[in-house]
């Protein structure tokens, strides 16, 4: 009987027994997905993508209309371009988390046993670069406010600031192209400072609250930014479970002193700037509240995955939680962008 085209002699033949069975692969999603009579691709999962893309479509229109839904009812004084504002700060910070991240993260790195070979590609330059147009957008937006010029926009306070924090993050994404990275920590460290005395001008101790917003911004972008770079370096080593699972707990033990540094003086700011009386009925309060009930869910985010690290050996379901927690993190930063927008407090509760 004709049961096809004769074999090549060229070609060996392989045997029927030695036919190759159903091999499990790894899909984009990194689950295993292993077919009835052979090997089929897992299906990528879009959840994760369309969640991420909610939550950035949430955070943008809480940073555009954030100021004012939560001063609506105040009786404070309108701040103009308060969403365009709020928006280049967000960016701002997030290009400092995601740069001092890279600059700490892969100090956590080096001491894993057992750890792939392969590293993550560096974000740094564009964040910097990002976060210097949103400075350089920022005082644009003040001449355009103050009806002055760019140069004489320089001349004031704020304009000089910004102008500072402008040219330190282009200076830290040229340290970041270099040979030597770990440079950009000094710029990185001038603009910390100097945004810390743009966000306080007031009269009454601004030195305190200034030192007091170095110490939590700085605690602040090593958590995002930690936790993003380790994630992603996780996804990376995702073939490498007993080291992805070492990674997450020395970051998780990094994270509980950033967030005792960021609780501390989180307290401290509330009660410097806040009158209680206020709580409510200004928008600085209100912003205050959501921010800290976003702050809850990151922290229950956190402890469920620092549970489930030390209970199982596969780092994914801890992995699955880190990620929501990155997510709402991002909205904490966003949340922190309105209140350095919303007017201080302290009039509403001196006005007669």
């Amino acid at each position: 009987m004709f049961s096809g085209p004769p074999a090549d002699p060229a070609t060996p033949t392989m045997p029927a027994d030695s036919a190759p069975s159903a091999v499990p692969l790894v899909g984009e999603t990194g689950e295993i997905s292993e077919g009835a009579s052979g090997p089929t691709p897992a299906r990528r999962s879009w959840t994760a993508p369309l969640l991420l893309g909610a939550a950035g479509l949430l955070a943008l229109l809480i940073a555009l209309f954030g100021p004012g839904l939560v001063a609506r009812g105040t009786g404070e004084l309108r701040i103009p371009g308060a969403g365009l504002t709020t928006v280049l700060r967000t960016v701002l910070f997030a290009a400092l988390a995601l740069h001092l991240g890279e600059l700490v993260a892969p100090q956590l790195i080096r001491p894993v046993r057992g750890r792939p070979r392969t590293a993550v590609r560096s974000w740094a330059v564009l964040a910097s670069l990002a976060g210097a147009a949103a400075a350089a957008g920022q005082i644009v937006r003040l001449a355009a406010v103050s009806d002055l010029g760019i140069t004489e926009t320089y001349g004031t306070r704020e304009g000089g600031l910004l102008l500072l924090i402008a040219n330190g993050m282009v200076v830290a994404a040229l340290c970041a192209a270099s040979r030597r990275p770990a440079l950009a920590l000094a710029p990185l460290a001038v603009v910390i400072g100097a945004e810390a005395l743009r966000a306080h001008p007031e009269a009454y101790s601004p030195e305190f609250g200034a030192a007091l917003t170095v110490v939590h911004l700085t605690a602040a972008s090593l958590w995002t930014g930690g936790l993003l770079y380790v994630l992603r370096t996780m996804w990376l080593w995702r073939g490498s479970p007993v080291a992805a699972r070492a990674l997450l707990g020395r970051y998780a033990r990094l994270a509980i002193w950033l967030y005792v540094a960021l609780a501390a003086t989180g307290t401290a700011s509330t009660l410097r700037r806040l009158p209680l009386d206020v709580v409510f009925t200004s928008a600085y309060g209100r912003a205050l509240l959501l921010k800290l009930a976003l702050m809850a869910v990151v922290s229950a985010l956190a402890l469920a995955a620092r549970r489930r690290m030390l209970r199982d050996t596969d780092p994914a379901v801890a992995h699955r939680l880190a990620r929501r927690e990155q997510v709402v993190l991002g909205l904490v930063v966003v949340v922190s962008a309105v209140l350095t927008v919303v007017p201080d407090p302290h009039w509403i509760s001196l006005r007669p």
